[in-house]
């Protein structure tokens, strides 16, 4: 080699190539369970060299989850991957992302299918459903009288998970009795759940059990089961994480919390995210290995992460998230 060239060599920067860029958005940062599927997202990043941006609205906001997609797509991210508010309020920009080139992914929550490459789903919608019931028919009966509070009544997860719940009921629990079909919606707000609580209590003299389906909801009801002195009179279960509900668990204001290891569920999807991005799978792949995870089947264009858990007082603290 002649000796410039063996010069400009050593004095010359080295081009370095930087590393993808993954956006991940949950519904809303700032929460125990968004927290931890940052810390999950942020483990897959570290484990396959690449950039994770993890970020979001502090409300359920859809309009603020599209804005944040339009700077991922000016920014060029390898993948973008998004827990929708409202399905139909994000396609579209979801969709023009997709046009350009970058990969889709939905988690925690879908959006419409032509909008993304894959969902990274937590549980199945069934079994989620079954879970919910199967935990009130265990602690109230097959004749339970109940109601739900829901996140937000244009969620289409917690849609779909309230459809379940209903036919699992009739299948296996036609007794049990759902006072209010129409479902109370706390907008992803724990104060306003902690209110509904307690308002549902003087409505419904009768009634025996409340689901909180998502994990601002839950605790919020727990506080409204408190102030109004109904706590351990009327069960309360649902979906929510076992730091938020530890406290509650313990002290019998909640009797079961259900739910999947939302760290877990960040890290998916950024394996996910980041091998469809390199071209390692498509969304027509029959599987993907998942790193410590293990290999996930992909059924439909979906992942499946796993079966819900239940957490009691006797499991509740040997969970971190």
């Amino acid at each position: 080699m002649h000796l410039r060239t063996l010069f400009l060599a050593a004095i010359l920067p080295v081009a370095t190539v930087a590393a993808p860029k993954i956006g991940v958005m949950p519904k809303m940062v700032g929460v125990d369970y968004s927290n931890a599927m940052r810390i999950g997202a942020l483990a897959a990043g570290a484990d396959l060299g690449v950039e994770v941006v993890f970020d979001g609205p502090v409300t359920n906001d859809p309009a603020k989850q599209a804005a944040l997609v339009e700077t991922w797509i000016a920014q060029k991210f390898a993948a973008i991957c998004v827990a929708p508010n409202d399905p139909d309020a994000i396609s579209p920009v979801l969709a023009k992302a997709r046009a350009r080139g970058i990969k889709v992914l939905t988690f925690d929550a879908d959006a419409q299918s032509r909008a993304r490459d894959l969902f990274v789903n937590q549980a199945s919608p069934a079994a989620i459903g079954k879970a919910l019931i199967e935990s009130m028919a265990r602690n109230v009966g097959p004749t339970a009288r109940y109601l739900v509070i829901t996140g937000s009544l244009s969620a289409a997860n917690q849609n779909r998970w309230m459809l379940e719940m209903e036919k699992y009921r009739q299948q296996a629990y036609p007794k049990m009795v759902n006072l209010s079909p129409t479902p109370k919606a706390a907008e992803e707000d724990s104060a306003r759940a902690t209110q509904i609580a307690i308002d549902v209590l003087k409505v419904y003299p009768d009634l025996q059990g409340i689901f909180a389906i998502t994990s601002e909801v839950l605790p919020g009801a727990a506080e409204g089961l408190m102030k109004a002195g109904a706590a351990g009179k009327v069960f309360l279960t649902g979906l929510s994480t076992p730091k938020s509900m530890s406290g509650y668990v313990k002290s019998g204001v909640c009797g079961e919390v259900i739910l999947w290891n939302p760290e877990d569920l960040g890290y998916l999807a950024v394996q996910v995210a980041a091998q469809l991005s390199a071209g390692k799978i498509t969304n027509q792949s029959k599987e993907v290995s998942a790193g410590k995870l293990g290999s996930k089947q992909i059924v439909d264009r979906q992942v499946l992460l796993g079966d819900p858990l239940v957490f009691t007082k006797s499991n509740i603290d040997q969970y971190g998230f």
